[in-house]
């Protein structure tokens, strides 16, 4: 007669494991706050003739207030970075959207030029802070299926990115503070449902075998970290260098503004687009296969782009390419170096480091080549990338090795 099995007693380690990081209301109040910071980094280009009017600045004066957003959020990013596990996932994100209502209430209502480019650094904190706490969040919070709903989650800061400018030209211009304070009034029923938030989430996996690349060596890691910190970087200078050149592009090679900023807008929507419809495919395909794919793609399209007849319909198919790189890259990164904990930190402040720095090198690079040659730079740039992707499936395929060094070895750098 055997002996009945018995199950160990449930610890209360094992009960926090098996507690959801987020509750479906704070699932739904999470891809609200992306439309909203979407949104915030999108109504300030549209409203830059507002501002020139009532301040009396020059272009490049006006142009400093997405600057000071960016700047704000990059510092949001390395803050909260330095706030996160230590706090408390609720605090944090809570004090990212006071921040944020703050800074925009404050911009809508700034007497000069100076309190406003105050105000934008502090909604872009709390912008960072957002940006970064969520998507660290859902890149180990649903398991397997982290990388679906990261692309779910970064695709609705695309809804956000559309509709921002949608209303200012719906109600003009001029009214930009009144757009400025309805979104600053709209983060704080937010904060009702960050009751849905687990103050503690869990570390990523680490395990050898976990799908999408083993954890790397410890020799290897700065490596990889920088690799991946260059494909974030270059990515995003060829999102932000489509966005800023596909209309010039398009007008030199004979296409009416009309056209060109049409095809620009169905660039940006084929970037929302593309984040959804990789949702699924995330469930199926690693996301070391959906990065190749997308960089592949991306230079493709860029090469095609070159094409006078094709460049619309080339540029859309950029947008529908190199949407599921970012939200697909996080869950990659933490399980291929779960041991540094400030990799995603590092990759999503670059990201917006990559934002800030592609104007002037592209513009630099036109200046020397002409316009017509801006996909062909472009995808120079998407090469790199998908060099860089390949470079990391290779490094960070599950190794025989021994990946925790033992005592007295060394560790490596410290990240």
């Amino acid at each position: 007669m055997t002996e009945p099995t018995t199950r160990p007693p449930r610890t209360r380690a094992h009960a926090v494991a098996d507690t959801p990081v987020f509750s479906p209301a704070a699932v739904v109040a999470s891809c609200v706050g992306f439309v909203l910071i979407g949104a915030l980094q999108a109504l300030y280009g549209p409203a830059i003739p507002a501002f020139r009017r009532e301040f009396g600045l020059t272009p490049s004066a006006a142009g400093l207030g997405l600057s000071a957003h960016f700047v704000g959020g990059v510092s949001g990013v390395l803050l909260f970075d330095r706030l996160y596990g230590r706090i408390g996932n609720r605090r944090i994100l809570a004090a990212s959207h006071l921040l944020m209502a703050l800074g925009a209430a404050g911009f809508a209502l700034a007497p000069n030029w100076p309190t406003a480019l105050a105000t934008a650094l502090l909604a872009g904190l709390g912008f960072g802070g957002i940006d970064y706490g969520l998507n660290q969040l859902f890149a180990v919070g649903f398991g397997h299926r982290s990388t679906a709903m990261l692309n779910v989650l970064n695709a609705h800061f695309g809804i956000g990115a559309i509709l921002g400018p949608a209303l200012i030209g719906a109600v003009g211009a001029a009214h930009y503070p009144a757009v400025f304070l309805g979104f600053a009034l709209a983060n704080l029923p937010l904060l009702l449902c960050l009751k849905g938030v687990r103050d503690r989430a869990p570390q990523p996996a680490g395990a050898a075998g976990t799908p999408g690349g083993g954890p790397v060596l410890a020799r290897s890691l700065a490596s990889v970290l920088a690799v991946f910190v260059a494909l974030y970087v270059l990515h995003v200078g060829i999102e932000a260098g489509v966005g800023g050149w596909e209309p010039t592009h398009l007008e030199t090679v004979g296409y009416g503004a009309g056209a060109a900023a049409t095809a620009t807008s169905v660039y940006w929507l084929m970037m929302t687009v593309g984040r959804f419809l990789v949702a699924p495919l995330a469930l199926r395909f690693s996301a070391q296969s959906l990065i190749t794919v997308s960089c592949a793609g991306m230079t493709g399209c860029l090469l095609l782009a070159a094409v006078p007849g094709l460049a619309p319909y080339a540029y859309a198919g950029v947008g529908l390419f190199i949407a599921p790189i970012f939200p697909t890259g996080l869950p990659w990164l933490h399980r291929a170096a779960p041991r540094a904990r400030r990799a995603g930190a590092l990759v999503i402040a670059a990201s917006m480091v990559g934002g800030v720095a592609a104007g002037p090198l592209l513009g630099k690079a036109i200046e020397g080549a002409g316009i017509r040659a801006v996909p062909l730079l472009l995808s120079a740039v998407s090469a790199l990338c998908l060099a860089a992707t390949l470079w990391l499936i290779h490094v960070t395929r599950t190794r025989p090795a021994v990946l925790v060094p033992g005592p007295g070895a060394p560790t490596g750098p410290r990240t």
